[in-house]
């Protein structure tokens, strides 16, 4: 089976007052307005203007305050100190849309699943069926302490519990069967109770009794989305995930990582070309190149201070680097004494190759716009270089990274979307009513179908 000719398309957002760029906030034409939920509103319009495939929110569950046992600097430095509650932001994206997919960031090491099952079970009813869960298992002893317990997880048993949590989820939103609901009014029959089974699961992290109080979504089971880069996670993606987000910094590793999720695919017995590799990208869009460079210049070299970066890198390893400068080499002892995104550091020193890795390139990769690709120049030299990567099977799309907001996905959908449709490689309307749908993915059938 050959793979779409059109590319995924994914807007990164954070319900919060930056994009994943740490220094978004102090662009002249950000918004400031993101405590409003038609901020969110206005920006998931354009997202849907532009016929990108989904919406979707990061998230954490603490502010950051790794750093220095304190939240004191990403307070001071606008270091990602807010994070809104998704519940009602993606009720309200839902509502001002029609057919843009809508994704969210839960955590299985922090919320129960019979939570996660409710919730996104009811996003997919009450927005015809465009909802996506990221899976993630969080990463920090912050979290943690906001959620009574005294530290992390560790890596693998995060992994080991998330294992669990999913296929309690799925069972859940199979709960109920496809035709259950009756609704007989005359005999008073409301629904079959053969069609709404309880789980009784008894497992090693969880008991879940069900069945849920919410009936089957739409797409049977919304798509998963995951984005571990460490060679566990990696495994969990290729198995359950139908949108693997990554953070390749330049072509070469994105073609090796790609062939090598699609092997990791492959080998859990699932169709290659049906599960997308996104890569992060930021896009920095202008009427002419002189002016999407300027644009570039500011936002590397003026916005981001660097004490923001230390804090965020913090946050994301889970290791406090107060005590280190930014002008400290990352040491395969330092990389071995973390417990939080390791994947990102093998990341960043393939992409620096022989140069010592220091705190400050590393930081950056967090915090700046170094983590991903960054196209830059007018929408048709942007558009060169996503059709390049596309095509040359180093990615299936995109997750789009917003310098500022909304300015850098208006400029984006205005200058670059038309660029990309006339050479083919991106849809000119939406073909399906729901996310899996437009993704081309078929709705799975209930586990409790043949019983």
């Amino acid at each position: 089976m050959n793979r779409p000719d059109s590319m995924t398309l994914v807007g990164f957002m954070q319900a919060s007052n930056v994009t994943v760029y740490s220094g978004s906030w102090r662009y002249p034409s950000a918004a400031p307005d993101y405590l409003d939920l038609r901020y969110y509103q206005r920006i998931a319009r354009v997202l849907e203007e532009g016929t990108f495939d989904l919406m979707f929110f990061d998230d954490r569950l603490a502010m950051p305050s790794i750093y220095g046992n304190s939240p004191g600097e990403a307070v001071r430095y606008g270091a990602r100190p807010i994070k809104l509650d998704l519940t009602a932001v993606l009720g309200a994206a839902a509502a001002a849309t029609s057919h843009l997919g809508l994704g969210a960031t839960y955590s299985t090491t922090y919320y129960p699943p019979f939570h996660v099952a409710r919730a996104f079970a009811t996003l997919d009813h009450l927005s015809g069926g465009r909802a996506a869960w990221n899976v993630v298992t969080s990463v920090n002893d912050s979290e943690a302490r906001n959620y009574g317990i005294g530290e992390h997880l560790g890596h693998d048993e995060r992994y080991d519990r998330a294992e669990e949590f999913i296929e309690v989820v799925g069972k859940l939103w199979d709960s109920w069967e496809d035709g259950a609901i009756l609704g007989e009014r005359e005999t008073g029959i409301f629904a079959d109770p053969g069609k709404v089974h309880e789980l009784d699961h008894r497992g090693r992290y969880f008991s879940v009794q069900g069945p849920l109080t919410v009936p089957r979504p739409p797409q049977g089971r919304p798509p998963i989305i995951q984005a571990g880069q460490s060679g566990r996670g990696r495994k969990f993606a290729a198995r359950w995930a139908d949108l693997i987000f990554t953070a390749d910094p330049d072509r070469e590793i994105a073609l090796e990582h790609y062939r090598e999720q699609k092997e990791l695919v492959a080998a859990e017995g699932r169709d290659t070309e049906k599960v997308r590799l996104l890569p992060m990208a930021y896009t920095i869009v202008g009427e002419t190149e002189t002016i999407a460079k300027e644009k570039e210049a500011v936002f590397l070299d003026q916005l981001v201070h660097p004490m923001a970066s230390l804090t965020l890198l913090s946050e994301v390893m889970n290791h406090d680097f107060s005590g280190h400068s930014l002008d400290d080499l990352v040491t395969d002892e330092l990389i071995n004494s973390v417990t939080g995104m390791r994947g990102l550091v093998q990341g960043v020193k393939r992409h620096v190759g022989d140069q010592p890795l220091t705190l400050r390139t590393l930081a950056g990769h967090r915090a700046t716009l170094l983590q991903g690709p960054r196209f830059v120049g007018t929408g048709a030299q942007v558009a060169d270089q996503m059709q390049d990567w596309f095509e040359s099977r180093s990615c299936d799309g995109f997750v789009i990274a917003a310098t500022h907001l909304p300015g850098a996905f208006e400029d984006f959908v205005r200058l670059a979307v038309p660029e990309l449709r006339k050479r083919g490689i991106f849809r000119d309307a939406y073909t399906g009513k729901t996310l899996r749908e437009n993704l081309g993915l078929a709705r799975p059938a209930s586990c409790f179908s043949a019983g």
